[in-house]
């Protein structure tokens, strides 16, 4: 199809960009709205941001596509070629539908991590064995986390729904941290469970979740349990609870250290394997 740039052509340049404004300029005042919406609702009625999210990049989708179909209608020239197009599209729907699978994959499975909410926008989740971090988008094709060395990790909606994924603040941001220590075989484990506990409860973000019944009954506010018997030494966990992961990741680091410490102190042994080696004389 040949096309002159005479007046009419310049005219339905200036139509195409004036509609592809005002689909951005659309677009911007419906994400600045549910922004400010959902800033407002979150602090009185804690609203979930996930949906609403969602909706924005669905929305923003839907004006584009809009946007294109208007202008591919008010050009004669681009409507003609269009109409050819879904003509004869047997073979060219074949070739988009197989080469669209992906995309319309992500698409569904994002609108199904939406309704079921297997993690929300602000979680803290763990998804397979290496990737960690907090949820900072969920739009219509991919996941956006945020890991802990403030890089984002995009991962593509289909992929994320068929990984295991733990989420640590799904229905409580209380979260319990797991300390392990090992001491030696001629260590007093009554004075490491000691130590463990009075290092855990100095800390400023130590929390305290005993009921009134479980203060009345004596129970620890860290429990401290021998798990297992080494090889080389007795294995320990104390149970230590904080406000949310990050917090308490921080908390176990600290308590590492100043656990040590206080071992080193009161003559608590943290063993190491020992190896024997038996020389035999060369014949």
């Amino acid at each position: 199809m040949h096309i002159d740039f005479n007046s009419e052509v310049w005219h339905h340049i200036l139509v195409s960009l004036i509609i592809l404004t005002i689909a951005f300029i659309v677009t911007k005042i419906l994400r600045y709205s549910l922004n400010k919406f959902v800033k407002t609702a979150s602090l009185k009625l804690n609203v979930d941001p996930t949906k609403y999210n969602f909706i924005k990049n669905a929305a923003s989708f839907i004006i584009f596509i809009i946007a294109i179909i208007v202008i591919f209608y008010r050009i004669p020239e681009l409507k003609d070629y269009g109409v050819t197009i879904f003509a004869g599209a047997g073979v060219f729907a074949a070739i988009i539908g197989f080469a669209s699978q992906s995309a319309f994959s992500n698409i569904i499975t994002g609108i199904f991590l939406v309704i079921f909410k297997p993690f929300r926008v602000g979680d803290h989740i763990k998804i397979g064995t290496d990737l960690m971090g907090e949820v900072e988008d969920i739009t219509l094709r991919h996941t956006v986390i945020k890991n802990y060395e403030n890089r984002r990790i995009v991962i593509p909606n289909s992929v994320i729904s068929n990984e295991t994924i733990i989420n640590s603040t799904l229905n409580e941001y209380e979260t319990c941290m797991h300390i392990h220590v090992g001491i030696s075989y001629d260590s007093n484990i009554d004075v490491a469970t000691k130590i463990i506990q009075e290092e855990a409860q100095k800390h400023p973000d130590f929390l305290d979740v005993r009921t009134s019944e479980d203060i009345a009954k004596g129970v620890p506010a860290v429990r401290v349990r021998l798990i297992d018997f080494g090889d080389s030494s007795l294995n320990l966990r104390g149970y230590v609870w904080a406000r949310d992961p990050m917090i308490g990741f921080a908390m176990k680091c600290d308590l590492h250290q100043s656990i040590k410490e206080r071992f080193d102190k009161e003559g608590v042994e943290i063993p190491f394997p020992y190896r024997t080696i038996v020389y035999k004389d060369k014949k």
